[in-house]
């Protein structure tokens, strides 16, 4: 080891600051002494090195974490009281050496988490009045801190205290003294977009603790805030993290499809958002890399997500800024576009984790929320309401690329069928296509009781209803014993009959219904296989389709309560098969058309009536397309439809039916928080 020139004296490998050898010796020495006052003046008055003060306790197991309770108790209380000193910068420096210390120490496996925490951060006599003092104090700092930094500052040492003891009864602190009214003013006094997301982060966790088990005090906060400026404040925010989150995406594969010029699509980069070694990329990954890195996405900002699901499910004017907010400049996004382009990239890539699964879940639960609001939803199905949206084609086949402005109505359908189309496979995800055939059933309805016509490729939407159906009957063995089967099942069938039944009060033209027919006829053997396997039938049929011999295989019935309802509509979809399938196929031209009456023996729709009409139509073994339009056109004369009642009606949103899964994407935004703390 050299010597030094100048006091001879052997010098050490490698320099260790001030603070490091504090760090050190107050959790490894052997022999605990509470250090003199000297030592913690002179600890909180150097600059923390937070990344050692980290490697350091991440090195402690939780036993080991525990036998060191007298420092960890000391260093606690301590940093406290110098927090609450108002002694810059010894406060500021106390609120970074707390959030380093929550964030590693409470996120160790103790094998009684609520006690083991107690008794390493304050002990069970002290840990009403240390943790109370605490939330006090940074409750003061986030409302009328001396500067901007510092009440930042405060709320990430309140999020890592947060997220870390999310598991114990600390939290129930932080719903006994509200903190809303200060994450309100600080957010009201923030002057850029993104200095939003801490303090929004901090109040979608708050916000979900115990709110199923207690009256969470956030959750009425959330309902009945009315402060537009604020609002408008945290959808900007909500906008630019959304963006951000998705160009995390874009850095590992860019998709930019034509039309979206380089500013547009780079202008929300440099955010801070990003992937892990995504950014600054100068040669495309090769396709192990991007499955790597698309498989870390999205970042751990997502966590976000959480407080905008809360925020729309309770407050209907956060719902209406969120949808109607524009920006001023013509090349950015509005902050409803960021939000479904983040959520039709986290659907293609659902399938990559349960993680991304989560967060793909709550925004169809924000999605569902909107669309149910008449309000919400006449905006989204207006042309007034047109905005340009940059959706996910990072995996084929891919949906005919729109440019410029579009209704938001007919985003949502693409956003559905890619959701439907690239996450197909055994293990299938059937909660999450639920929600996207909820939603689209929901949509549509809107659109047949306002008779609003879109002008959209409607045949990508048949023609992916109907493979979801022909995947759901191949894989009936590996899928029938799945809870929601029956909902997807049942939702599926709602969809395409209502669509059969009311197609003509929303589609544009008749060849969009002319194609949904023929589709119909096309995948008629296959609806007949789909009503077997899933046990659709009713009790007695009284009409068969020609297709039904193609059947096999059996599942688990539907529940009693749905038989009916699902066997009319199934037989309805099946009569209307026939019904063309005769026209088309069929060499005699006069065929019996087919007409749908109630049964009255059961009171159901699931009976066929068959009358016999004469259809002049010239027989060839190949149609042209014009030949098979005319003869659906004519067939549509001798088809008389009596879909089931119910189609148009659906079950409005109840959190409550949604526990286990907002759960579970609460516990993913814990995490996620977590981490952007460490």
């Amino acid at each position: 080891m050299e010597a030094s020139p100048l006091t001879q004296q052997s010098r050490p490998e490698t320099f260790k600051p001030k603070i490091v050898q504090l760090y050190e010796n107050l959790f490894k020495t052997p022999d605990y002494a509470e250090p003199p006052e000297g030592f913690w003046r002179e600890f909180f008055l150097l600059p923390p090195d937070k990344g050692q003060l980290r490697e350091i306790l991440e090195q402690l197991s939780a036993d080991e974490t525990l036998e060191l309770q007298a420092q960890t108790q000391h260093l606690f209380t301590r940093a406290i009281r110098e927090v609450s000193s108002g002694v810059a910068p010894n406060n500021s420096y106390a609120l970074d050496t707390l959030t380093v210390f929550l964030a590693s120490v409470l996120k160790k496996k103790y094998t009684n988490p609520s006690s083991d925490i107690i008794t390493v951060l304050a002990g069970l006599d002290e840990v009403d009045h240390v943790i109370s003092d605490l939330v006090a104090i940074l409750d003061s700092i986030i409302r009328n801190g001396g500067t901007f930094d510092l009440r930042v500052k405060a709320i990430r040492t309140a999020i890592a205290m947060t997220s870390g003891a999310y598991k114990t009864g600390l939290i129930s602190y932080f719903t006994h003294r509200d903190l809303f009214p200060s994450l309100m003013k600080f957010i009201n006094e923030s002057d850029a977009p993104l200095d939003v997301f801490e303090p929004f982060l901090l109040l979608g966790l708050l916000a979900n603790y115990n709110k199923f088990e207690f009256q969470n005090p956030y959750q009425l906060r959330l309902d009945d805030f009315v402060n537009e400026n604020v609002i408008q404040k945290i959808v900007w925010g909500v906008g630019l993290s959304c963006a951000a989150l998705r160009n995390g995406y874009v850095a590992v594969q860019d998709d930019a499809p034509e039309g979206w010029t380089l500013s547009s699509t780079l202008i929300f980069f440099g955010l801070g958002i990003l992937a892990p070694g995504a950014k600054g990329r100068t040669n495309p990954p090769t396709a192990e890399e991007a499955k790597e890195l698309f498989g870390a996405l999205p970042a751990p900002e997502s966590a976000i997500l959480l407080g905008t699901y809360d925020f729309a499910n309770a407050n209907k004017l956060f719902g209406i800024h969120f949808v109607t907010l524009i920006p001023e400049k013509s090349n950015e996004e509005s902050p409803f576009s960021s939000f479904l382009s983040l959520t039709s990239y986290l659907l293609q890539h659902a399938y990559r984790s349960a993680r991304v699964a989560h967060y793909a879940e709550l925004n169809l639960f924000t999605l569902r929320i909107m669309v149910e609001d008449a309000t919400l939803c006449k905006q989204i199905c207006s042309e007034e309401g047109k905005r340009k949206v940059r959706l996910c084609r990072q995996r084929q086949p891919y949906l005919p690329l729109v440019n410029g402005d579009r209704v938001l109505a007919t985003v949502i359908f693409d956003i559905v069928i890619d959701a439907v189309t690239h996450n197909l496979r055994r293990r299938l995800d059937a909660r999450l296509y639920s929600h996207t055939i909820a939603i689209l059933l929901r949509l549509l309805t809107y659109l047949s009781a306002t008779k609003t016509r879109l002008s959209y490729h409607w045949s990508e939407l048949w023609r992916t209803l109907l493979s979801l159906m022909r995947f759901l009957t191949t894989y009936a063995s590996d899928l029938s014993h799945h809870p929601s089967i029956p909902s997807l099942t049942t939702s599926l069938i709602d969809v395409l009959v209502f669509c059969v039944s009311s197609g003509d009060t929303f589609l544009p033209d008749p060849s969009s219904y002319d194609d949904l027919f023929y589709k119909i006829v096309e995948t008629g053997p296959m609806i007949s296989k789909f009503r077997d396997v899933y046990a659709m039938a009713p009790s007695s049929t009284s009409a068969v389709s020609p297709h039904a011999a193609d059947s096999a295989g059996t599942a688990s019935p539907l529940p009693n309560k749905n038989k009916k309802h699902q066997a009319a509509a199934i037989e309805t979809l099946i009569s209307v098969s026939t019904h063309f399938y005769t026209l088309l196929f069929h060499e005699d031209s006069t065929k019996p058309s087919t007409t749908r009456k109630a049964d009255e023996a059961d009171g159901s729709s699931a009976a066929t009536a068959v009358t016999p009409v004469a259809i002049p139509v010239a027989r060839k073994k190949h149609l042209s397309p014009r030949e098979v339009h005319h003869i659906i056109k004519q067939g549509y004369d001798t088809l008389s439809i009596q879909a089931p009642e119910g189609l148009s009606t659906w079950v409005k949103w109840r959190e409550a039916d949604w526990k286990p899964e907002l759960k579970r994407g609460a516990r993913c935004a814990v995490e996620d928080a977590r981490q952007l703390v460490v």
